[in-house]
C-alpha cells in the first residue's frame, strides 16, 4: 500500500475534526468561549457551603450543573465517580445549547484508587517500562470513573532536597527525567509507541497527560516552594526543559504552567516560554492550563494591578485555560469587547480545547468513560495490586548491609519492630492521593506478620512520635531491642513533611526519631533502618551507621508486603538512587552532574584555596545511581569498538559483568560521559544510557551501548546545539561515582 494511502485516514479525520470545531466556534457566544477555557473544582451535594443554604436555594451541585448547561464551565477536576461524572456530562451534552461535552480531570499523581509508590520512589526502579505500566493501570481505574484528563506527570528536575515537591518527579538527572516523563505519558494516553502517539486517546481507558510545572519550577531558590527560580537560559534549556520535550514527543497534548517566576517574569506571564518556545520553536499544539488560581497570583507577584489585567497578561502570554479562579469566565468577554484581547486569540484557545475533547472521543462517545459497573470492577483488581507490590519491591534501595545482615531468616530470629512507622495505616501512601482509602494499605507490621506466619517472634513498639518524644517510649523501645535478636527501625518523614508547600531547611531524620535510633544503638543489637522519605536525607549518627539501611520512600498500598519480600530475601533489592544523598544538609543543592570549577577539590593542583568545605568533602554520602543487592557484581574494564568516533559513525562501548555472589541479581549498568574540553564548561559526568541486566549466581554477561555523534550534542556559546571534536572519557559503572574510565576521540566538524 503506498504511503499516501496509509496517511489518508488520519488526514480525513483531522479535516473532519477541524470542520466540526470551526462550525462550533462560529456559533459560540463570547461567554461560551470563555466557559470552555474555565476549569473548576468539583462540588458535591454534601458540600460544606450547603450547610448554611436557605430553603429553596440551589445546592452547590445544582449551581455547578446550571453553569455547565449555560456553557460557562468547560472542565471540572477531582470529582467523585462515574455516576457524578455522568450527571455533569448529561448537563453539558443533552441540556446545553451547543452540546459540548465537559472534560473531567483529576490529580492522579501516583495512582487513583489503587495507590502506587510516589513517583520519586518509582524512579528508583530505573525502569521506565514499570512507570508506563503503573500509569496505564492508573488510567484504567480513573477512566472508569469518568476521568479523561490527568493533571500529571510532574516532570520537574529536583536537585535541592529542601524542596518538597521533588517527591512527585523522577529526581535530579535529565536523562532519567526524560525517560520517565515519556513513559508516564505513554501509559496515561495508551500510546502504542508509534509516531501518532495520541492514536488511542479516544479509547475509554485512556486519558490526557499533562506534564508539569512548566518550566524550571524545581529550581526554587532556597528549596522554598513557589519561590523565584533564578536560572540562566542555558541551565533552563539543558536541565529543566528536556523532560517536557520528551513528554511532548511522546504525545502529551496538555501542559501546566507553574506558580514561579524566572528572571522577574512569572511563568503565567512568560510569553517567551509559553508561546515563542512552546508554539513557535517546539510546535506544541495542545492546551496550556494554569496551576491552581495562578492567574490571580499575577496580582500578588506585582505584575498586574488587578484580576482583569492579570487575565489579559496570562491569556496573551499563552495560557489557554484558567484553573479554579474563574477569572477567564469573569473578565475575558469584556476584554475582547473592549478590544484589549483579540477574538482570534480566544478562538485559538477554544480551538485547542475542542480539539483535545474530540481527540479524547468525548463528542462521539461522551458517556463511555462513565461506567459505574466498570468502576466497581476495575478498582483494586488482583492484577493492579500485584503491580503495586512489584513497583514497591523494585523501588526499595539498599544503601548499607554490613556483615550481610540481610536478608533475615524467617522464624529463626526474635525481631523487634520499632518506630513511629512500625504499624498502622497512616503515612504509607505519601502525599498527593485524592481518592485513596488508606485503610486498604498494608502496614509494615502487617506485611511482616503475613510473611512470618503464626510462629512469628515479632514485637512492635512505637518508641517515639514523628516529631516528639513519647513518655517512656525510648525506654520501652530499648527493652524491646534487648529482648530481640535483631531490630527493624521504621523511621523517617511523615506524609505531611513532603510534597507541595512542605519545604524543609533541615533535611534530616526528625530529632525525636534520631534520639530513638541512638538509644537503640547502645543496646548493640543488629539494626535495620527502614527509611521512609520523599526526598534525599542527610543521615547521621546511629541512622547513618546502622547495620543495614533500606530506603523505603512512601511505597503506598503494598508497603508492608514489599518490605517483607526484601527483608526476608524473597526479592533481592534492585533499586538505585535517583537523587544524591548529602552528608550534611548544608551541601544541598547537591547533584552528581556538577562542574569542575577552576579550583577543583583535592587532589587538584590547589589545596587550601579550592572548591571545598572546611568540615566535610564535597562528595555525597550516597551517590546518584547507587544501590546494593544481595549479591556482588564485578565490572570489567570498558572496551571500545574504536578509539575514534567519526561524523557519521558509531562507537560501541561494552563491559563484562560477572555476578560473583550466590544469589541472582538485577543490576543497573550505567553509561556516563565527560567532554574534557568544550567551548563551554561541561559536567564532570553525564548519564547517557542505562540498562538492567539479570545475572544468575556466577553468570557473566557483556553489556553494550552504542554511541553516535548526536549523543554528544550540547548547547554551544550561542545556545545552539553543537557537537565538538575532542577527547571524551567514558565509564560503565554501577553508579555515578567510581568505575574504570576509557577514552575516545570525536572527529570531524563542530557543525
Amino acid at each position: 500500500m503506498p504511503p499516501a494511502a496509509l496517511a489518508a485516514p488520519a488526514a480525513d479525520d483531522e479535516a473532519r475534526i477541524a470542520s466540526r470545531i470551526e462550525s462550533l466556534i462560529a456559533r459560540m457566544t463570547l461567554e461560551e468561549k470563555a466557559g470552555q477555557l474555565t476549569l473548576v473544582a468539583a462540588v458535591r451535594e454534601d458540600e460544606e457551603s450547603d450547610r448554611d443554604r436557605k430553603p429553596g436555594e440551589p445546592t452547590a451541585m445544582q449551581r455547578q450543573l446550571a453553569e455547565i448547561r449555560e456553557g460557562r464551565i468547560g472542565a471540572v477536576f477531582n470529582g467523585i465517580g462515574a455516576d457524578w461524572a455522568r450527571k455533569l456530562q448529561r448537563a453539558a451534552v443533552e441540556e446545553s445549547r451547543l452540546g459540548i461535552p465537559v472534560l473531567i480531570s483529576v490529580d492522579a499523581i501516583h495512582g487513583f484508587h489503587t495507590i502506587f509508590p510516589v513517583p520519586l520512589a518509582e524512579a528508583a526502579s530505573w525502569d521506565p517500562n514499570l512507570a508506563e505500566r503503573v500509569a496505564r493501570a492508573t488510567a484504567i481505574e480513573a477512566s472508569a470513573a469518568g476521568v479523561a484528563w490527568n493533571l500529571a506527570p510532574n516532570v520537574d528536575i529536583a536537585r535541592d532536597a529542601r524542596w518538597g515537591r521533588g517527591v512527585e518527579g523522577a529526581g535530579e538527572d535529565v536523562l532519567l527525567g526524560q525517560r520517565f516523563a515519556a513513559a508516564r505519558v505513554r501509559g496515561y494516553q495508551k500510546s502504542d509507541g508509534k509516531s501518532a502517539a495520541d492514536a488511542h486517546l479516544s479509547d475509554r481507558d485512556a486519558m490526557l497527560a499533562t506534564p508539569k510545572h512548566f518550566a524550571g519550577y524545581g529550581a526554587a531558590e532556597g528549596g522554598l516552594d513557589y519561590n523565584v527560580a533564578e536560572l540562566s537560559e542555558r541551565t533552563l534549556r539543558e536541565v529543566y526543559l528536556p523532560p517536557f520535550k520528551a513528554a511532548f514527543d511522546a504525545g502529551a497534548l496538555a501542559v501546566m504552567a507553574g506558580f514561579h517566576e524566572i528572571g522577574g517574569v512569572p511563568m503565567m506571564a512568560n510569553r517567551q516560554l509559553l508561546t515563542h518556545l512552546l508554539r513557535d520553536e517546539w510546535k506544541f499544539d495542545g492546551i496550556v492550563v494554569s496551576d491552581y488560581a495562578a492567574d490571580h497570583e499575577l496580582v500578588v507577584h506585582g505584575v498586574a494591578k488587578n484580576d482583569r489585567e492579570a487575565v489579559k497578561i496570562a491569556f496573551m502570554a499563552g495560557v489557554d485555560v484558567s484553573m479554579t479562579s474563574r477569572l477567564y469566565q469573569q473578565y475575558l468577554p469584556d476584554l475582547v469587547r473592549a478590544g484589549e484581547v483579540p477574538m482570534a486569540r480566544v478562538d485559538e484557545a477554544v480551538r485547542r480545547m475542542l480539539r483535545v475533547k474530540m481527540k479524547l472521543g468525548l463528542f462521539d462517545k461522551p458517556y463511555e468513560r462513565m461506567d459505574a459497573r466498570r468502576e466497581r470492577t476495575l478498582n483494586h483488581t488482583r492484577q493492579t495490586r500485584a503491580l503495586a507490590r512489584e513497583a514497591a519491591q523494585r523501588s526499595i534501595v539498599m544503601l548499607r548491609n554490613d556483615r550481610s545482615l540481610l536478608p533475615l531468616g524467617k522464624g529463626k530470629q526474635r525481631i523487634a519492630l520499632i518506630g513511629p512507622f512500625a504499624s498502622g495505616p497512616d503515612h504509607l501512601n505519601g502525599p498527593w492521593t485524592v481518592f485513596d482509602d488508606r485503610r486498604d494499605a498494608v502496614s509494615v507490621e502487617a506485611g511482616l506478620r503475613a510473611a512470618l506466619g503464626r510462629d512469628a517472634q515479632l514485637s512492635v513498639t512505637q518508641g517515639s512520635g514523628i516529631d516528639s518524644v513519647l513518655p517512656g517510649g525510648i525506654e520501652a523501645a530499648v527493652s524491646a531491642a534487648q529482648n530481640a535478636d535483631v531490630v527493624i527501625l521504621a523511621i523517617g518523614e511523615s506524609e505531611a513533611m513532603t510534597g507541595e508547600a512542605q519545604s524543609r531547611t533541615e533535611v534530616v531524620v526528625p530529632p525525636a526519631q534520631q534520639a530513638l535510633a541512638e538509644a537503640i544503638k547502645v543496646t548493640g543489637r543488629p539494626t535495620v533502618v527502614l527509611l521512609r522519605t520523599g526526598r534525599a536525607l542527610a543521615l547521621e549518627g546511629a541512622v547513618r551507621d546502622a547495620d543495614a539501611i533500606l530506603v523505603t520512600w512512601f511505597l503506598a498500598a503494598e508497603t508492608g508486603n514489599a518490605i517483607a519480600d526484601v527483608l526476608f530475601g524473597d526479592v533481592s533489592p534492585s533499586g538505585r538512587l535517583p537523587v544524591s544523598f548529602p552528608q550534611r544538609p548544608g551541601q544541598v543543592p547537591i547533584y552528581y552532574a556538577r562542574k569542575n570549577t577552576g579550583r577543583p577539590p583535592p587532589p587538584g593542583p590547589f589545596q587550601e584555596y579550592t572548591a571545598r568545605y572546611r568540615d566535610i568533602s564535597v562528595d555525597p554520602l550516597y551517590a546518584f545511581g547507587f544501590g546494593l543487592s544481595y549479591s556482588t557484581v564485578e565490572y570489567g574494564k570498558p572496551e571500545l569498538s574504536t578509539a575514534t568516533l567519526g561524523p557519521n559513525g558509531t562507537l560501541t562501548a561494552s563491559v563484562m559483568l560477572r555476578n560473583i555472589g550466590k544469589r541472582a541479581v538485577d543490576e543497573v549498568a550505567q553509561l556516563y560521559l565527560r567532554d574534557r574540553v568544550g567551548s563551554v564548561t561541561r559536567p564532570l559526568r553525564e548519564l547517557k544510557n542505562f540498562e538492567r541486566v539479570k545475572l544468575a549466581p556466577g553468570e557473566s554477561k557483556r553489556v553494550s551501548f552504542t554511541l553516535r555523534r548526536e549523543d554528544l550534542v550540547f548547547l554551544g556559546p550561542d545556545l545552539k546545539p553543537v557537537s565538538e571534536p575532542g577527547d571524551y572519557d567514558l565509564w560503565i559503572a554501577p553508579s555515578s561515582s567510581g568505575g574504570i574510565a576509557a577514552s575516545f576521540e570525536l572527529l570531524g566538524s563542530a557543525e
